[in-house]
């Protein structure tokens, strides 16, 4: 799979996003995509690393459903059975294996998990949303109650 257009990307998007603490070295490794190997499930897989706005966009190209590109309901229906799911697999880990997660289970939820990812994909799309750039406010947010003490408690607004 060749991404030299993506890395040219990434090293524009870098160059255009105003600094933060932690974004160079993120920007460096995202600048660079490389294959790892992870055991999963019991096997070894190869991927490559991607950045979620890529993820976003490229899942596009699976998408299939009634008024795509002005239809919030349908991804969003979908997210909360795919959410559902995830939930079931853990119960019936709690339930039948003592909430231990076996290699079986593990990989089950790995791909409900994928569903939850491309769902969310999608909802950020008709949204006209970047999935990265949410990622990145969230984790700078909850940085922020962190650094003041304030991540536990309510209020979207601490």
């Amino acid at each position: 799979m060749a991404l030299s257009g993506d890395v040219e990307r990434v090293v524009v998007r870098a160059c255009e996003r105003p600094p933060a603490r932690f974004q160079s070295r993120v920007a460096d490794r995202a600048a660079q995509p490389r294959e790892r190997r992870r055991e999963s499930a019991g096997r070894t897989a190869r991927f490559v690393s991607m950045l979620l706005s890529d993820y976003q966009s490229r899942s596009r190209a699976t998408a299939l459903y009634p008024q795509m590109g002005d239809n919030l309901l349908y991804p969003t229906l979908g997210l909360c059975g795919e959410a559902g799911e995830v939930a079931e697999k853990i119960k019936k880990m709690v339930r039948d294996d003592d909430g231990i997660l076996s290699d079986a289970r593990r990989a089950a939820l790995s791909k409900e998990l994928g569903d939850v990812l491309w769902y969310l994909a999608q909802i950020a799309t008709e949204a006209e949303l970047d999935l990265e750039a949410i990622a990145e406010e969230n984790l700078e947010k909850l940085l922020s109650r962190r650094d003041r003490d304030v991540l536990q408690g309510s209020g979207d607004d601490r």
